[in-house]
């Protein structure tokens, strides 16, 4: 999809520097895919001490 983005250049820079991307669209696709990573572990944590699993480990690895 296309889109017309005003983004400020030293920003551009700085992101395709630290990323090691060497395209804008690579840096783009890069931070928008951390978010949406962030965000889902964001609301996984919500959960913490709420689930109760009840699992045996040496069972689920077969170590009978």
């Amino acid at each position: 999809m296309r889109t017309t983005l005003d983004l400020p250049e030293p920003l551009l820079s700085a992101a395709m520097n630290v990323s090691h991307q060497t395209t804008k669209t690579g840096v783009i696709i890069e931070a928008l895919d951390d978010l949406v990573r962030k965000s889902r572990i964001a609301g996984l944590k919500e959960f913490k001490g709420k689930v109760d699993l009840d699992l045996d480990l040496d069972s689920l690895r077969k170590r009978t």
